[in-house]
């Protein structure tokens, strides 16, 4: 294990329990041809189970002193930098890529966007994140924790929460929850929209959730407003809330017409 002290200002929460270690790399079931993407690594605790199974790692580390350490796994490329800053597009040429991560609270949320929507070929991801965020981007229609995260990353992959984690298993000591959530990639014949259309609609519905639907779209998209509803049979007493990622999909094509 390597010896380094917790850096608050990257967010760093290290691992310690190696049955959740075990649990996280096997719900990954990674294989000696797999390439493995692995965010955050830290100490390495999912490194070093990951090195004796995949093929390849790629790990991605923030924290310059930990990247270096971790650079002398054999069968593994540790590159020193933010993952916010991955090319996820350059990643999507490698078809069955499969990523594995403990990820930064302050960080998780937009880095899961951009991934669900820059990176479609992946084999899956499994990801511990605050369970709350877990909840959130799983959430049904109609819920207080269904929101732009949910119909965003529903879009894009099937999300499902495998098991929770407790503040226990880490040093320091988080003051909430973990989970660890799996995402695997939706065939591509289910991604029919433009993401950048898809993205604005749902921002804008989200911001004004409390709103009803027809209200909402006289506001922003007037001129679309009948045509929308129409195709997308959709009552304009329906709050943003209650719409399915398949009727903003719907939405996001009728209101931005190629």
């Amino acid at each position: 294990m390597i010896h380094a002290p917790a850096k608050k200002s990257l967010g760093q929460n290290f691992l310690v329990d190696l049955n959740i270690a075990r649990k996280i790399v096997d719900a990954l079931e990674p294989g000696q041809r797999d390439r493995v993407l692995e965010i955050g690594p830290g100490k390495g605790v999912l490194t070093n189970l990951l090195a004796a199974r995949a093929g390849l790692i790629l790990a991605v580390e923030k924290d310059h002193f930990l990247a270096f350490a971790l650079g002398r796994h054999p069968g593994l490329q540790a590159v020193n930098m933010d993952a916010l800053h991955l090319d996820w597009s350059r990643l999507d040429r490698s078809p069955g890529l499969k990523i594995i991560g403990n990820l930064p609270y302050n960080i998780a949320q937009t880095l899961l966007w951009d991934m669900a929507a820059g990176c479609t070929t992946f084999d899956r991801a499994v990801v511990m994140v605050q369970k709350e965020v877990a909840q959130r981007i799983s959430a049904a229609p109609g819920g207080k924790e269904y929101g732009a995260l949910s119909v965003w990353l529903q879009s894009f992959t099937a999300p499902r929460v495998l098991f929770k984690v407790s503040p226990a298993v880490f040093r320091p000591r988080p003051r909430v929850d973990s989970a660890v959530l799996e995402l695997r990639p939706l065939p591509s014949d289910k991604i029919f929209f433009t993401p950048e259309y898809l993205a604005r609609v749902i921002r804008i519905m989200f911001q004004n959730r409390r709103k009803q639907l027809g209200n909402i779209l006289k506001t922003y998209w007037n001129d679309r407003k009948k045509i929308a509803l129409e195709h997308c049979s959709l009552d304009p007493r329906t709050r943003p809330e209650e719409l399915s990622p398949e009727e903003f999909q719907g939405l996001s094509r009728y209101l931005f017409p190629e």
